[in-house]
C-alpha cells in the first residue's frame, strides 16, 4: 500500500470582508482545503476599529450593537460561505475588531497558518494600482504563501465552463 505523502498546507486561511471578489476568491480557498485530507480553513472577517466605533457612535439607539454585528455576520457566512463548504473539510470562522491588515498577520501568525487565500480588491476605494491596500500589506508582511486572487479571473472561468 502506497502512504500518501502528508500536504505541508495543512491550516489555510481565507479572508473576507464579503466583497464579490472574497466571495470568488472563497473557491480556491476551499479547493486548496479539499486537496488536503485534514487540512483546517478557517474563515476571518476583520470589523475595522473605525468602522465599528462610528456604528457604536451613531447608531447608539440599537440595543447590543456588538451583538447585532456579530448576528449579521454569521448569517452572512451561513448564507455564502457555509453552503459551498464541503462535509468533509474541518471549517472554523471567526471575527475580529481591529485594523484589518494587522488582524490577518496576528491570526496568521497564533494559528501557524500554512497558506492565506485572499481576493485581490475588497470594498475599499482607496486600493493601490496593483493589490487592496489590506491584500498588499498582508502579502509584504507575512511569514507564509499568499494566494491572491483576482476578480478579473472570473471571467476566464466563465469562458472554460461555456465551451
Amino acid at each position: 500500500m502506497t502512504e500518501i505523502a502528508q500536504s505541508p498546507y495543512q491550516r489555510i486561511l481565507f479572508c473576507t470582508d464579503f466583497s464579490h471578489n472574497a466571495d470568488f476568491a472563497f473557491d480556491f480557498a476551499i479547493d486548496a482545503a479539499a486537496r488536503r485530507p485534514g487540512c483546517v480553513l478557517h474563515l476571518l472577517h476583520v470589523l475595522n476599529e473605525p468602522d465599528a466605533q462610528f456604528w457604536k457612535t451613531y447608531i447608539y439607539e440599537v440595543d447590543d450593537i456588538d451583538q447585532k454585528a456579530r448576528e449579521d455576520i454569521d448569517r452572512k457566512i451561513a448564507d455564502t460561505y457555509l453552503p459551498r463548504v464541503p462535509e468533509d473539510i474541518e471549517f472554523m470562522v471567526d471575527f475580529r475588531i481591529g485594523r484589518d491588515y494587522i488582524e490577518i498577520l496576528k491570526f496568521a501568525e497564533e494559528h501557524k497558518v500554512d497558506l492565506i487565500v485572499i481576493g485581490r480588491q475588497g470594498h475599499s476605494t482607496l486600493g493601490s494600482m496593483l493589490f487592496g491596500t489590506v491584500t498588499e500589506k498582508v502579502a509584504r508582511n507575512t511569514h507564509c504563501p499568499v494566494l491572491v486572487v483576482p476578480l478579473e479571473h472570473e471571467k476566464n472561468v466563465e469562458m472554460t465552463a461555456t465551451k
